[in-house]
This record gives C-alpha cells, sequence and structure tokens, in this order.
C-alpha cells in the first residue's frame, strides 16, 4: 500500500480509536480518493471498509449497506477473504439494525464459515457475538445468552478485553429482557469498569445506559436518570443517533413511570424522529408503544388502540417475537382492562414476566 495513503488511515484509527468519527470520516474520505487516483487496490479496500464501519457505528446504516457491498466486490476481486469476512459481518450488523435480522445471521454465519477456515479466533468470537445480537433483535432470547456466553468464552480464552465487556453488555441486556435484574446490573457494571479502563468512549457509554436501565426495572429511578445522562452526554459527544435514541426511549419510561407525561413525551418525540431517520423499526415500535401507554392513561384509549396495532403489525412483520409480545399483551390490556398475569407469549421466549399492567415497565 502507497505510504501516504496508510498515514492517513493510521491517522483515521487512532481518531476511531478516541471515538472521534467526525474526523475520521474525513480523512478515510481523502484515503479513499487518493487510493481511487493512485489506482491502490489495497488502500481502496482498507478505506472502503473502514469508512463502512464508522457509518455503522453512527447510524448511517444505508451508507455503511453501500460500502459495505464495496468492500465485499473489491475483497472478492483480489482474494482477500479475510477483509471479506468483515464485510460480510458488518453487513450482517448493518442489515440487523433496519430490522433484517435472519438476513443478518445468514450473513454473519458465511463470514463465520471463512473465520473457521483460517482458524481467526477473535473472527470467531466476533461473528458469534454479533450472532447473538441478531438473535436478541429477533427476540429468542434463550439462545441470545447462549451465543453471548459462547462468544464471551473465546473471548476469554485470547484474554481479549474488549471482545469480554462487550459480551458482558450483551448479556447484561440479555438478562434485563429474561427479568434477572440483578445479574443484568453485574454484567454491565463489570463491563463498565473495563470500558473506562480502556478508555474505550462507546462502550463506557452503552455500559452506563445498561446500568441506568437495570436501575430503572427495579424502579430506583435517581439512578437510573443519573445513568442514563452519563450516556447520553457520551453518545452525543461521539455522533452515534442510534443508541442516543435508545437512551431517550429509556429516559421516556422514567418519566412515564412516574407519570411525568409532559417530560416522557418531550424525549420519546425526539427518540421517534431519530429512529424514523436511521430507518429503525424496533425503535419505531417502542415508541409507539410508549405513547400507546401514555395515552391510554390519559383516557385516549381509540388512539391507543390504534398505536398498539400498529406496532403489533410492525412486529409481526419483522418477525420481533419480544415486541410483539409486548403490543400484543398491551393491547389485550387496553380491550378487556384486565392486568394481563404471566402472559404466555413471555414464557416461549425465555423472558419472566409476572404482569402486565399500564404504565408497564417494560424491560
Amino acid at each position: 500500500m502507497d505510504n501516504d495513503i496508510l498515514k492517513l488511515l493510521n491517522k483515521a484509527g487512532e481518531n476511531t480509536k478516541k471515538a472521534k468519527y467526525k474526523e475520521s470520516l474525513l480523512i478515510l474520505k481523502k484515503g479513499l480518493s487518493l487510493s481511487k487516483r493512485r489506482s491502490d487496490i489495497n488502500g481502496m479496500l482498507d478505506s472502503t471498509i473502514a469508512l463502512a464501519n464508522i457509518y455503522r457505528m453512527t447510524g448511517d446504516f444505508d451508507s455503511a449497506i453501500k460500502h459495505y457491498e464495496n468492500a465485499l466486490e473489491i475483497s472478492e476481486s483480489i482474494g482477500d477473504d479475510i477483509i471479506g469476512a468483515d464485510a460480510m459481518a458488518g453487513l450482517g450488523l448493518s442489515i440487523r439494525a433496519i430490522g433484517r435480522w435472519k438476513d443478518a445471521v445468514k450473513f454473519i454465519s458465511a463470514a463465520r464459515k471463512i473465520y473457521k477456515k483460517t482458524d481467526d479466533q477473535k473472527g470467531i468470537g466476533f461473528s458469534i457475538w454479533a450472532e447473538a445480537g441478531a438473535l436478541r433483535v429477533g427476540g429468542d432470547i434463550t439462545r441470545t445468552i447462549k451465543k453471548f456466553h459462547e462468544a464471551m468464552d473465546i473471548f476469554n480464552s485470547l484474554k481479549f478485553q474488549p471482545g469480554i465487556a462487550y459480551s458482558m453488555c450483551g448479556l447484561g441486556g440479555a438478562h434485563r429482557i429474561a427479568g434477572k435484574y440483578k445479574d443484568s446490573m453485574n454484567y454491565y457494571k463489570k463491563a463498565n469498569k473495563m470500558f473506562q479502563s480502556q478508555k474505550d468512549k462507546f462502550g463506557t457509554a452503552y455500559s452506563h445506559c445498561g446500568i441506568g436501565n437495570a436501575y430503572r426495572m427495579i424502579n430506583n429511578y435517581k439512578d437510573a436518570i443519573k445513568h442514563f445522562k452519563k450516556a447520553s452526554r457520551l453518545y452525543e459527544d461521539i455522533g452515534d443517533i442510534v443508541s442516543y435514541s435508545y437512551t431517550l426511549w429509556s429516559f421516556a419510561n422514567v418519566y412515564k413511570m412516574k407519570k411525568d407525561f409532559v417530560t416522557s413525551r418531550n424525549y420519546i418525540n425526539k427518540a421517534l424522529t431519530n429512529f424514523k431517520k436511521t430507518k429503525d423499526p424496533r425503535g419505531i415500535i417502542y415508541c409507539s408503544l410508549t405513547l400507546g401507554e401514555m395515552e391510554f392513561m390519559e383516557g385516549n384509549h381509540a388512539s391507543a388502540k390504534r398505536r398498539f396495532l400498529s406496532a403489533l403489525n410492525s412486529a409481526a412483520k419483522h418477525d420481533f417475537m419480544l415486541e410483539k409480545c409486548h403490543a400484543e399483551v398491551l393491547l389485550q390490556n387496553a380491550i378487556s382492562g384486565l392486568i394481563q398475569k404471566k402472559p404466555g407469549c413471555y414464557k416461549k421466549i425465555g423472558v419472566d414476566c409476572a404482569e402486565v399492567s399500564m404504565p408497564f415497565n417494560m424491560p
């Protein structure tokens, strides 16, 4: 690779490590442009996949998908299987974010076959971690937990600290959904310490949001808000619109539980605008459910039912088992006016949920 291009890529890499994504994007665009002018195929490939990673991390999934596809094409033309596998895994993560979790599993599995062929243990661990995340989007919580453990075992054997910490965050989220809030808190707090020692800004934000949600689930709203504030400041600084929006949704749910609907709506409306911008169907579903709950509690039952039905249809279309269950149970509650005790749809996917009434402290 041309030395000038290599310098640009290294500089961009340093900025990416510090979560300075805007700076990285500008440098990588220069690198890609220079690579094309100098017909440096390796420079083009490395710049393209690095750009795709940044676009994915900042929520520009259309651009991420386009760049991963370009990287895959270039890697196939020069026979670089490993970067091809990285591109497939990245493509899987990007399409997962726009709701296509089944397609994501296919791409991630294809990447893992290549990692296995070359005995790339870190790549194998990464692909299992990515698959666990896709299964979580699909709502298979039992398999999600198993896969995150599998990924963490590999990262532990390699003593790869970032992989261990991200697997812990995955386990934190999956255990919260499963109803195991103490376990969730423990995983997130351990991950948070690791991320802070690694100076990983994104990981620190991710784990603060998780700790906040664990506090939210045990009705400790004061500590929940404290951690959400830490997470949102970091996400805003990084420019990660998707993770920031899920934190806004979490804030909204604290205020919904406190029946401060004005504050809750302020957060939800900001989150919903962002989810529409990034084409995130799960985010839109969660906002619809929360808005529907508030409308129902305000006596606007017809509008609430419409929101729950819209969320149910979208969850069914995308095969989101958890969100489908949330929408079904809230709709039944709205129609019958009865508390839904031990809803069966949760048990099927590995979620322990005693009852659902409004306001529902949604995991």
